[in-house]
Formats: structure tokens, sequence, C-alpha cells
């Protein structure tokens, strides 16, 4: 037997809902920092910068609990390919902010958890969804939609390409997840594959930077100061390495369907930060949100 199928739960317990939401919470303001960066620090490289940031912190971090980071245990190649998925899909989400705006980007980014769904099915042992689970997933996906309805018009070109990227991201999110569940990653510690993610994206980003002629570090202010440190300690870090843990200990298709949560978080941290009006449709959005995660962690009855 492996590991995963000795010590992973079935269902989703408080402690791990609680963990989620938070994740979610922060994700959500992360949209927001990226933007006011992207004022003082080109997209590429503020992402580059934000992985070179969290790869030290991990690297000390693993130094510190004495976990072994050459070991010899046959993830080798399967984590710079994680690595190298999350390299495109946060060059994509980072650059694709600069051309669409965070309302529009948040419903294509969430596409993830349909990934997972679907990759759960082909590639997951024992993660196979119910028809309740997947109605679960489509009124979820319905309530992003409400939310964001009203920035769903028709998309100039500027915006278009911004909204391709974003779609394009959140495969890539899903597919990287899948493949961590699917592959000997889901064995080791967390750490680990949050590191392989990191350090190949530290060096993927900022030549992806030069090779774009982007013109990089434009202005420094202590608010932008703050945001890249939010991201770099407590999203690339520390969320980071919860949600692999999480991964690693609960259902994949669970977890990732509440990330659902992330777009909503993001409305009311642009509300509280940018002072944008909180809306019928984002009521209506809780609650189908709601429900939805309801339906997908509702334990099978016999």
């Amino acid at each position: 037997m492996t590991y995963e199928m000795k010590k992973q739960k079935p269902s989703l317990d408080l402690s791990a809902i609680i963990i989620l939401v938070v994740l979610c919470a922060s994700w959500g303001l992360q949209q927001v920092t990226i933007k006011i960066v992207n004022h003082g620090i080109s997209p590429t490289l503020q992402a580059g910068i934000r992985s070179i940031g969290a790869t030290i912190l991990i690297w000390i971090w693993m130094i510190i609990r004495r976990e072994p980071l050459f070991e010899k245990d046959g993830t080798l190649w399967w984590g710079i390919s994680a690595g190298f998925l999350f390299s495109i899909e946060f060059l994509l989400i980072y650059w694709g902010l600069d051309y669409t705006n965070a309302s529009r980007a948040v419903i294509f980014i969430y596409i993830s958890p349909f990934i997972v769904a679907l990759g759960a099915q082909l590639f997951i042992p024992g993660e196979h969804l119910r028809i309740i689970q997947i109605s679960g997933l489509c009124c979820a996906f319905t309530g992003i939609i409400i939310a964001f309805s009203e920035s769903l018009t028709l998309p100039t070109h500027h915006m278009l390409i911004g909204d391709s990227m974003l779609i394009v991201a959140g495969i890539l999110w899903g597919a990287t997840t899948v493949l961590i569940k699917a592959s000997p990653l889901v064995n080791i510690k967390p750490s680990k594959t949050l590191i392989y993610q990191l350090s190949v994206s530290a060096i993927i980003l900022p030549a992806s930077s030069l090779a774009l002629g982007e013109p990089g570090i434009m202005s420094m202010t202590p608010l932008i100061v703050g945001c890249l440190l939010y991201q770099i300690l407590w999203v690339a870090f520390i969320t980071y390495l919860a949600w692999f843990w999480l991964l690693r200990t609960y259902p994949a298709s669970r977890v990732a369907s509440f990330t659902f949560l992330t777009p909503i978080f993001g409305v009311l941290a642009g509300a509280m930060l940018l002072k944008e009006p909180i809306t019928i449709s984002l009521l209506m959005a809780l609650l189908l949100v709601g429900i939805g995660i309801y339906l997908v962690n509702r334990p099978a009855t016999e």
C-alpha cells in the first residue's frame, strides 16, 4: 500500500475547511496586490521575484526541519514537470492581468476545479465524482458567473488577449494539481513539492522577463514593497505549504472545489480596498457557491 492509501482522509474535516477558507481569502486578496505591484514592477519579473524569495524561505524551512532536499525518491522529473507547469501558469496570470481586469481574470483562472475533476476520473485511483458532486461544481461555477455578470461584456481585443491567458493559466493550475496527486510527488513532504515548483519558476520567470524585454523595476513604494512581501512570505510560502499538505491528505477534487470561494473573496477585497460595491449578484453567488461546496463534500449515503 502507498502512503497516500494509508493516510489520506476520505472527506474534509472542520480543520481542513477552516484552512481552505483562509487560503481562498488570501488568494483573493492576492489579485489586488498583483495589480498594485504591476504599476511598479513588470508582471513576469514580479512573478519571478516572488518565486526567488519564496524558494529561499522554503530552503531555510527545510534546513531547520532537517528535511532532505536531494534524497533520491524518484520524483526529480515529476517535480521539474510540475515546476514547468507552475511557471507557465504564473507567467500567464501576472502578464494576463496587465491586459484584463481582476474581476474578469478570476472567472477564467477558476476553471481549474473542472480540470481537477476531469483529471481525477482519468488519472487518480479511487477519486470518482458522483452526479451530486458534479452538480455541486456546476452550481458553484454558476455562482461565479453571476457574481461577475456585470463584467462579462463583449471584450475589446486588448481584454481578449488577457482572457485567453487566464483561461490557459486555469487549465495549467488544474493540470498541476492532478500531476501532483497522480505521481510520486503525492508521497513526499509538501515542502519538497513546493520547492520543486518555486525553484524551477525562479529560473524560468526572470529569464522570460528578459526575453520579453520588460522594463523591470520602475518604482518601489512602501505599498508596492508590502504587497510583494505579502505574495512572497504569506502566499507563496505559507499558504502553498498548506495547500500541498491538503492535497496530500484529502481528495483532490474536494479540496479543489473550495477554490470557487477565492473570486468571492477577491470581490470583497476589492470592495474594501478599492471601494467597489457589493451587489445582489455577489450575494446570489455566495449562496450558490456555498450550496455547490456542500454538494461536492456531501458524504455518500448507503
